[in-house]
């Protein structure tokens, strides 16, 4: 494509392979949005890291050409005169991440009245990146609530285009919402609605295609990195078609897809007992993993006598311990899980879960390990390879054009983007000297201030010590 405001540099682009693989050129083409508020220092000091990362890994043999790509506040007083509300995320900017596939983004500011609510669902919608990942881990010495934050390392695989934040919602008094109440009152013969007259309405969208592919996503990535389970992460009990539905839904991806890599947790269960018992009725099974079996309508006796049956077939596979060594794959309601990542953090790995309760659970986790100015994340479609790393903080515009904050979570959302790209190598140097430069108290601000004995930096000058600790 020729473009209007965007500079294509010398490089070449990235592409999908037949093999679900990215093909990644030695001189790449990756779009960058610098971001508004404090991303202007942000990015000048995380590009100088990536940069100095790949010079060191690949002595010169490769090397990222960066493409400036246009949201936010910046476009806005750029283009605002031709492009109206438009120029707060140009269609040059969903193109071109379309085009070079991989990305990476300073925060953004939401605008303010009518048009896109916010730029960073929008371009997630736009380019069907149906996941969003965040890794959470702690760096020793980076300052934390909670009395073991190094038992923090979890990732955390969000859906990204459905749930309540595909955005379905009408407000009280309007046209649509009175025609919404009246089919829902009318004609479904809806009773739950207790204050109709001041009621606004959303809609909860949960798809069959839309669950599948993020547990997936998060299947495949546990086996990759030799994780030890994934948890998928619901309030099915009270929303048992849609939140209910997600987690019966990844039960059936991973028998149906990952069969011989997996085991349930229920699975694991039953077939310990079998193996600790070999003439183990299956009645006294099913009265072991339900301990209020006895208590069941024969309906639900009959369901629990199945799910032993089904679960002793994998015994060639499973039996004889060989389940301790697949991927666990269990659930768990959202509300005990936000309780249980602070309690028992050990016990969480790879976390499957939709769009809510992901956002709510990778904050608070990201608080456990020092807040989100530390936190990467990035959006991804694993099925086509696009790919947009970002900040996971705000601008906080009123420490803009200072030099001080700390550009960690940019920079470790590249470190997403370079493992993304296969680059392992200029990856792991900046996690060890991230890992150095905390280590010796050379921090900003925001961990200075809660650090005995630290030492100051600015956000350009932690960027030197990241480049120095290489």
């Amino acid at each position: 494509m020729v473009y209007s405001y965007v500079t294509v540099p010398h490089g070449e682009k990235i592409s999908m392979g037949s093999n679900g693989r990215l093909n990644v050129p030695n001189n790449p083409i990756i779009p960058f949005i610098e971001g508004d508020g404090t991303g202007v220092d942000i990015w000048k000091a995380s590009v100088r890291v990536f940069d100095a990362s790949v010079e060191k890994a690949y002595a010169g043999s490769r090397k990222i050409s960066w493409m400036e790509v246009y949201a936010g506040e910046k476009p806005f007083n750029m283009f605002r005169e031709t492009m109206g509300d438009k120029a707060w995320l140009p269609d040059e900017t969903v193109v071109a991440f379309k085009e070079f596939m991989v990305g990476i983004k300073g925060p953004l500011t939401t605008p303010i009245g009518g048009g896109i609510t916010s730029l960073n669902v929008a371009l997630r919608q736009l380019l069907d990146l149906y996941v969003c990942l965040r890794p959470v881990r702690w760096f020793q010495g980076v300052p934390s609530p909670v009395k073991k934050p190094e038992d923090v390392d979890m990732v955390i695989f969000r859906e990204n285009c459905e749930d309540i934040y595909a955005g379905i919602e009408w407000m009280t008094g309007t046209p649509d919402c009175e025609k919404i109440k009246k089919f829902l009152i009318d004609e479904m013969g809806v009773k739950k609605i207790r204050f109709p007259e001041t009621t606004s309405i959303g809609i909860k969208p949960i798809s069959r295609q839309g669950s599948e592919r993020l547990i997936r996503a998060a299947i495949q990535y546990a086996l990759d990195h030799k994780r030890k389970s994934v948890t998928i992460v619901h309030k099915g009990n009270i929303m048992k078609f849609t939140e209910g539905a997600f987690k019966d839904w990844g039960y059936g991806v991973a028998k149906g897809d990952f069969r011989n890599q997996i085991v349930t947790e229920r699975e694991s269960w039953i077939i310990d007992n079998q193996d600790r018992n070999p003439g183990l009725k299956i009645e006294d099974n099913a009265k072991q993993i339900d301990p209020g079996y006895d208590m069941m309508s024969p309906k639900q006796k009959e369901d629990i006598r199945n799910e032993v049956l089904t679960a002793i077939k994998l015994m060639p596979t499973h039996g004889n311990g060989q389940w301790k060594k697949l991927l666990m794959v269990k659930d768990a309601i959202a509300d005990i899980t936000l309780q249980q990542v602070l309690t028992r953090a050990k016990e969480f790995d790879v976390v499957a879960t939709m769009n809510l309760e992901g956002d709510f659970l990778s904050d608070a986790l990201a608080a456990q390990v020092g807040g989100i100015g530390i936190a990467p994340g990035a959006n991804i479609n694993y099925q086509t390879g696009h790919a947009i790393f970002e900040a996971t903080h705000g601008t906080a515009p009123k420490y803009a054009n200072l030099d001080k904050v700390n550009p960690g979570s940019v920079i470790l959302s590249g470190v997403m983007m370079l493992e993304h790209m296969g680059w392992q190598e200029a990856a792991d140097l900046i996690t060890k000297a991230i890992d150095r430069t905390i280590g010796q108290k050379r921090v900003t601000y925001d961990f200075e201030r809660m650090m005995d004995g630290a030492t100051l930096l600015s956000c350009s000058g932690f960027a030197d010590a990241l480049i120095e600790n290489m």
